[in-house]
């Protein structure tokens, strides 16, 4: 049924709307007492639950960052059966993003380009949020992504982050430093090894006790991967997530003036497959056993799932499948991941 929805009507929107349409039933999907009815429908197998950052995931599958920026939806995503879901990414100073449109399909590649620009009504706002989840919602896992709000400056980039780390960490179960969205001018460089471990040293200190992660691009050379990787079990965060969106367009199907007209921005989905699976395998060579690795980029199916558990990932994300698999999609993946 899906399919034929998304083809007849979905595909014929534009895309930002269709994702503000689906989070108008996702929420109500988090009200109780269709929230109890939808999670006894998708309630992954209790063989599935796994451990991980000293949690405990009903499932190893979760939602991406991206997909509720606002912690407006993640209710509804845990009652789909998501094992986790992470919110964000949130910033200090609320921002609109970039001009619209900024978000495309390549329906042949299974993908998406986007340029979002961390659109969020602020890390204040999403405290509050957060507080009125975590009464309703305890036994969701909720993890809470931060990037740098646009208007700040790089070289005060740590203190931006810091500010969101002290008003949110304390209410996620686990808080990740997004330095790898291709759509906040500079953000990127903060990647380099000498300007992350002053960061990510501050974050860790205002985090407190909250599993610190931190979330890479694919775009980086495997030197730089494992430089990371490294210097994230040196400062003693709880884990990495791998990887963000890419800026590259190789091998994709789509019309090339569909590509071009798209322009700039992260590219998601089934193309970014092969190397978020390099890099998960080279920063899983590089840390200890201990240290939480989460795998998200091009993960569609339960045999991707699987795939990525099998090559060191304590827990997988996904996002732009959900876009072409619809509502039933980490149902479908933990019935296989159950098999």
């Amino acid at each position: 049924m899906y399919p034929f929805i998304f083809r007849t009507v979905f595909a014929r929107m534009d895309p930002e709307t269709a994702h503000h349409a689906a989070m108008l039933v996702i929420r109500a999907l988090g009200v109780a007492p269709l929230s109890w009815a939808a999670r006894r429908l998708t309630a992954p197998a209790p063989e599935l639950a796994t451990t991980a950052l000293g949690l405990t995931f009903d499932s190893p599958f979760g939602v991406a960052a991206g997909f509720d920026k606002d912690v407006k939806g993640a209710a509804g995503l845990y009652s789909l059966g998501f094992g986790h879901v992470e919110v964000g990414t949130l910033t200090a100073i609320a921002q609109g993003g970039n001009l619209r449109p900024r978000l495309f399909r390549l329906i042949p590649d299974r993908a998406v380009i986007n340029r979002m620009g961390f659109n969020n009504n602020g890390a204040e706002r999403a405290a509050v949020r957060l507080k009125k989840l975590r009464k309703r919602s305890k036994r969701a896992v909720l993890g809470v992504n931060i990037g740098k709000s646009r208007v700040v400056d790089v070289e005060n980039a740590t203190a931006d982050y810091v500010q969101s780390a002290l008003l949110l960490a304390p209410l996620a179960d686990y808080l990740v430093v997004n330095v790898s969205s291709p759509n906040t001018p500079g953000l990127r460089g903060l990647q380099a090894v000498q300007t992350l471990r002053p960061l990510l040293s501050a974050v860790r200190e205002a985090a407190g006790s909250v599993p610190l992660l931190v979330k890479i691009a694919p775009d980086l050379e495997d030197d730089e991967v494992t430089a990371v990787a490294q210097l994230a079990v040196d400062l003693g965060l709880a884990g990495l997530i791998a990887t963000n969106t890419t800026i590259a367009r190789d091998g994709l199907i789509s019309d090339d003036a569909v590509v071009r007209a798209a322009g700039a921005g992260g590219l998601s989905g089934a193309p970014l497959k092969a190397r978020s699976l390099e890099v998960l395998r080279l920063v899983r060579a590089a840390v200890p056993a201990d240290f939480c690795v989460i795998s998200a980029g091009g993960v569609e199916t339960g045999a991707d799932v699987e795939e990525r558990l099998e090559a060191g990932a304590n827990l997988v994300q996904g996002y732009t499948a959900f876009l072409y698999r619809g509502p039933l999609w980490a149902r479908q993946i933990n019935q296989a991941l159950a098999t």
